[in-house]
């Protein structure tokens, strides 16, 4: 079960910063959500794979996956705890570049075209990187049926899948650690 309160925990304790940081989006910001230090704890993993299950509840979907490296922890322990659960479910990572031997695919993993997929990242800013997942999938013949966050920045993302007409949902966002987004992005 889903403890959002340990999450919000979790991730003021190890993975929010204040500072000044350039985000991959190209944003300036006062605050970082490194989202790799609590999907790579035990205990954050847990805590966001059990999350995110629960929000797929009424989704139907072949599989799940996300850009590699960002949404493979999570890819990976959303498929361990499905199978906890005795569900029967497949992961897949995007690379951002073909390997250029073997297969030169972008889709790696047991999915197939036609397959219904979730993508998934960590945090969301603009979603540039969930959505060039989205643009990878489609290319290999997957439908894109829902996309996910760990936490949403509040910065556009969510706009940007609505243009694409993909359902988005977060686990969280920044306003559960008290930051409003700045008032451009809102």
């Amino acid at each position: 079960m889903f403890d959002r309160e340990k999450l919000i925990e979790l991730f003021r304790e190890r993975a929010l910063k204040f500072g000044d940081f350039t985000l991959a989006s190209g944003k300036k910001s006062t605050y970082y959500l490194d989202g790799k230090q609590v999907v790579l704890h035990s205990h954050g993993l847990r805590l966001v794979s059990a999350g995110l299950l629960e929000m797929l509840d009424d989704v139907e979907f072949d599989a799940i996956g996300g850009m590699s490296i960002g949404a493979d922890p999570i890819v990976a322990g959303v498929l361990a705890v499905a199978a906890e659960q005795g569900r029967a479910l497949n992961g897949f990572m995007v690379r951002k570049e073909p390997k250029g031997h073997g297969t030169n695919k972008y889709v790696e993993g047991p999915v197939q075209p036609g397959d219904k997929v979730v993508i998934v990242d960590d945090v969301i800013t603009t979603a540039g990187s969930a959505l060039l997942s989205v643009d990878r999938a489609e290319e290999f013949g997957c439908k894109v049926v829902q996309a996910l966050g760990v936490v949403d920045r509040l910065q556009g993302g969510a706009a940007n899948f609505e243009k694409r007409n993909i359902p988005f949902k977060a686990l969280l966002s920044i306003r559960d650690f008290g930051i409003e987004p700045p008032a451009e992005d809102q």
